[in-house]
């Protein structure tokens, strides 16, 4: 399949790589082409903010959850049909595992997909010196795969001179520059910007944004460089048995708002039907589940909320003790506690399902990938587990049914809670790194729906 694609990247985090990305999407639509989006990496947050432009998902691609061809895969099936994908890099363009290696970086992730990059340059106090940086980059690996640079927060009367010194010594395309633009910000705070939705004027952003691009930026000259992506091959995945449908309660509020989309396909067309429901404002749960999904977000800014909600609340907990199957990871982990604190360390009850406390620390506790090793889903063994944690709050009860190691390190720590029924701890898990824990997830829901006998219909379904 031909998939017309650029990277935006840049030497770090910081630079602008989201604000750029989501510029050159409304740009694209404004044009009327019909165009999808990736995040490299297993960040949550950047994605919400292209769907919030484009209209419908973006994906993530992570070279460290699904190696060279499944990523590949993924590319080709979730670009199927797309006039142009644009993928946002992730933090600075060589930084991968451990931070010391390349590996699932971002330039990692254009490598195994043959995608050119543009190299986005904040300029802010720098002129000559943008060359010898440049120059690095392009020559740190043999195929750097950057075909382009954007120079950003560079003053326009500046621009000409810098572009001709780039081109005259550097064997790179300058395809534009964006101007400091002050009205033009997204905030950010402990897990990384604030979600889309809570700024008021986001789409006035975008679409100054987009102008900016149009005028200051060769966007004809990106569509060019992304035409000379290789072609990524699609296989069919053959015919999936689904079996009998399923009902799977899904969290998702403003506290629960942390998903792989690719997670939620994979439910979809293995006979999953997902029935969203809020923690946080429902009065119950949904009737007639066969599953139950918590996954990740900002738990800890609505505690109170969610701790008032007692209906729901005690409903969840009858639900898990009575055997319904459960997965629980980070922010879902923590509301499955005995008390979790809010920002202001205040504790407040929660589902009282792990024996323990949730308690806000004053730094990231454990960040980065980790492969999960030892431990079973659903009293089934699956291998490993690549995942993935980043995390504020911390546990005196994170579990020991798994060990959680460190990728080029001997660091390791017991984790995770394993039973029959609930699959609970702080790692976030992308199921097209290992099918087998969803499929292990899905045959336990089976199991319990068999068990249960009957099942209802839900008509606002996910």
């Amino acid at each position: 399949m031909k998939l017309p694609r650029i990277m935006i990247t840049a030497a770090a985090s910081g630079s602008g790589k989201t604000l750029c990305t989501c510029g050159l999407l409304q740009a694209l639509k404004n044009r009327g082409l019909r165009t999808v989006s990736f995040k490299c990496g297993p960040d949550y947050i950047d994605p919400m903010f292209h769907t919030k432009v484009i209209g419908t998902k973006s994906r993530n691609l992570d070279t460290f959850f699904t190696g060279r061809d499944r990523t590949r895969h993924l590319l080709g099936k979730n670009g199927a049909g797309a006039d142009v994908a644009v993928i946002e890099g992730v933090m600075g363009y060589y930084d991968g595992l451990a931070g010391i290696s390349a590996k699932a970086s971002a330039w990692d992730l254009a490598d195994v997909t043959g995608t050119p990059a543009v190299l986005l340059v904040n300029c802010k106090g720098m002129s000559v010196s943008v060359v010898p940086m440049i120059k690095g980059f392009l020559e740190y690996q043999e195929n750097s795969h950057i075909r382009g640079v954007i120079l950003n927060r560079i003053s326009p009367m500046l621009y000409p001179r810098v572009k001709a010194m780039i081109e005259e010594q550097l064997p790179v395309k300058v395809c534009g520059y964006l101007p400091e633009l002050k009205d033009c910000l997204l905030e950010s705070r402990h897990l990384g910007l604030v979600l889309p939705e809570e700024i008021r004027d986001l789409q006035r952003q975008l679409e100054t944004l987009a102008a900016a691009m149009e005028n200051s930026v060769d966007i004809d000259g990106l569509l060019a460089l992304a035409k000379t992506a290789e072609e990524i091959p699609v296989e069919s995945g053959g015919r999936i048995e689904k079996g009998t449908p399923l009902n799977i309660g899904v969290a998702m509020d403003e506290a629960f708002c942390f998903f792989y989309e690719d997670n939620l396909d994979y439910l979809r067309e293995h006979g999953a039907r997902l029935i969203p429901f809020s923690p946080i404002h429902d009065s119950r749960l949904p009737e007639g589940l066969d599953g139950l999904i918590l996954n990740g977000g900002y738990p800890e800014l609505y505690a109170r909320l969610l701790s008032e909600n007692t209906a729901t609340r005690q409903g969840l907990r009858k639900a898990i003790l009575d055997g319904i199957p459960t997965t629980a990871e980070c922010g879902g982990f923590l509301y499955l506690h005995q008390t979790m604190e809010d920002m202001d360390g205040t504790a407040w009850p929660m589902a009282g399902i792990i024996p323990g406390r949730a308690e806000k620390t004053p730094r990231l506790t454990r960040f980065g990938y980790v492969t999960l090793r030892g431990g079973t889903v659903f009293g089934k063994t699956v291998g490993s587990l690549p995942a993935h944690e980043f995390h504020y709050f911390d546990s005196d009860a994170c579990g020991a049914d798994w060990k959680a190691e460190k990728p080029l390190s001997s660091r390791s720590w017991p984790c995770i809670h394993s039973t029959d029924t609930l699959f609970a701890g702080f790692p976030h898990i992308y199921y097209p790194a290992n099918p087998a824990f969803a499929q292990a997830f899905l045959e336990k829901c089976r199991e319990y729906a068999d068990e249960r006998g009957g099942r209802n219909d839900f008509s606002d379904m996910c």
